[in-house]
Formats: C-alpha cells, sequence, structure tokens
C-alpha cells in the first residue's frame, strides 16, 4: 500500500535521507519516531508528494512518484487524511461548515455531505458540536473536529503530524484511541511523534528514522503499572 525504495532527499544544505526504505501494508498502524530534524515531516511530505525523492521512489496505492503527473495529485490526496499538531481549522467557519468545506471541493452532492459530516463527528464523539466555532472548542476537541475532516472521505491513510503535541497525557491518550479505533477499521495509520510513552503503550509497527535512513525498531513496552 505504501514503500519508499531507496529513497534520497536533500534540502540546499541539508542531508535527509540516504537509501530510505519502509512498507507499509493495507491496514497496518505505524508510528514514526525520531529526533527533531530526523526528517518526520518530510517523509509525511513525500507521502502526498508535497516532496518528491531526489532517487529513489514513493508509491502510494497506484500512485508512484516516478510517474505522477501534476493533474492526479488531487486524486492521490483524496485517498489520504492528514492530522496537523495545530489543527488548521478555519477559525470563521463552524464545526459544520469546516467539514462541510472539505466535501464541498471534491465536488460531494449535498445531500450526502450532512451524512458524512454527522458520520465523522459521531466517530471522534462531537456530534453535539456541529454549530461551534472552533475557538469555542478545547484544544482536544480541536484535534478531534480534525481526525474527523482527516476521515471524512474514508482516506485508506491516515498520516498524522505530532497530533498530541498540543496536548495534555490525559486528552494525547484519547486522541490515541480514537485513531486506533479508525485504524481498527482497515483504514492504514501513520502517526509521528515525539511522545515515546504512547508509542510504548500501544503494539504497532515503529519506524525510527536516524542517519537517513528508516529502521524498524521495537521498544520496551510500559505496562499501567511500570
Amino acid at each position: 500500500m505504501l514503500t519508499f525504495r531507496h529513497v534520497e532527499f536533500s534540502y540546499i544544505n541539508q542531508v535527509v535521507f540516504t537509501d530510505l526504505n519502509l512498507h507499509l501494508g493495507q491496514g497496518e498502524f505505524a508510528f514514526l519516531i525520531g529526533k527533531s530534524g530526523s526528517g518526520k515531516t518530510t517523509l509525511l511530505q513525500m507521502i502526498y508528494m508535497n516532496l518528491l525523492p531526489s532517487s529513489g521512489s514513493v508509491q502510494v496505492g497506484e500512485y508512484s512518484s516516478e510517474t505522477i503527473k501534476e493533474k492526479d495529485l488531487p486524486f492521490l490526496r483524496r485517498k489520504l487524511g492528514v492530522i496537523f499538531q495545530d489543527f488548521k481549522l478555519l477559525e470563521g467557519r463552524t464545526v459544520f461548515e469546516n467539514l462541510a468545506f472539505v466535501l464541498q471541493v471534491t465536488g460531494t452532492p449535498k445531500k450526502i455531505i450532512k451524512k458524512k459530516i454527522i458520520s465523522a463527528l459521531s466517530d471522534v464523539g462531537l456530534s453535539h458540536k456541529q454549530n461551534v466555532y472552533p475557538n469555542q472548542l478545547s484544544g482536544g476537541e480541536q484535534q478531534r473536529v480534525s481526525i474527523a475532516r482527516a476521515i471524512i472521505n474514508e482516506p485508506m491513510l491516515v498520516l498524522a503530524d505530532e497530533p498530541t503535541g498540543n496536548l495534555d497525557p490525559e486528552t494525547s491518550a484519547e486522541i490515541l484511541e480514537i485513531i486506533k479505533k479508525i485504524n481498527r477499521r482497515g483504514t492504514s495509520v501513520i502517526f509521528a511523534t515525539h511522545n515515546y510513552e504512547l508509542v510504548k503503550k500501544t503494539e504497532a509497527k515503529i519506524f525510527k528514522l536516524s542517519d537517513g535512513k528508516a529502521v524498524n525498531v521495537k521498544l520496551k513496552k510500559r505496562t499501567e503499572k511500570s
């Protein structure tokens, strides 16, 4: 479903990836870890092909970085859901309007929009908040709206870029549980994080970015008593 093959990528004065290889199957959940500057956000941008490798290839479903045309990018991105650390909600629009906007730009018929919004908000436990504005929500609630926005088009893969970075530990755990629930329905997930405590509590594939490569690692699991 997602494969990086011998990927190399550099910014002007910084080498980011050298012979990076990574594979995620359909329905898998993977954490993406690594120190600041190791390339987590860059890797996510390469998945939705905002950045392309200087050599090697990125394959996302039927789309390859080697052959994709600019006109195909919107179709690739409709198959992906992205959750950001800073929510990126439209402040002047209600929760309902934020979600409706995503569907309107893809030409979803009006009669389907409301049904999809109600379903997505139900998934994140915010059915009762559809008529409020983002600044009336807590940080955790805003991130739940971001998750609803990410899943509303039923993507094959959700990319979560430090989704708990601005949240307290209890809320972070709640956000992780919501994303795991989405994964259990068959949606693949890549969850980039600095929060190793969350990683240690979850059975999942772990990719660690280090020295320009992605290495499969295992962290010692933390139990609730430890």
